[in-house]
């Protein structure tokens, strides 16, 4: 497997684990880029913890050594078509989801992920590790 892809949240987590189906993927990627959503769920979870500073500097680590994509006006005009078309169909997904979906799409990424409801999205490329 080689590619361009965006990790979702719960990818980096698995990684954070020492997930070694996470870790054998990354090795074979191209490219990998973290969206700036997932960095701010991310940091939601580490200040919930019970080792904030611990998980705080584990991601600061993360982001040092990522190339992390942010959201700007294009982003934003995706997000709208994605929300709407999901709107449409009566299946919604979380928020941040939509915007992680928005930069995939954006960027012409795969997403990796182990969320089963982005299938909901049209014409984003999904992989699962």
């Amino acid at each position: 497997m080689n590619g361009r892809y965006l990790l979702d949240t719960n990818i980096v987590i698995a990684l954070f684990a020492n997930d070694t189906a996470v870790k054998d993927n990354l090795a074979k990627a191209d490219e990998v880029f973290v969206p700036s959503i997932a960095m701010g769920e991310l940091c939601f979870g580490a200040r919930k913890s019970a080792r904030v500073d611990e998980n705080l500097k584990r991601i600061d680590e993360f982001v040092a050594n990522s190339v992390v994509l942010g959201c700007d006006a294009e982003t934003a005009r995706r997000y709208g078509e994605i929300k709407n078309a999901l709107r449409v169909k009566g299946h919604p997904i979380p928020e941040n989801d939509i915007w992680i979906a928005a930069i995939a799409l954006q960027r012409n990424l795969t997403l990796a992920t182990r969320d089963t409801h982005f299938d909901e999205i049209e014409n984003l490329a999904i992989t699962t590790w």
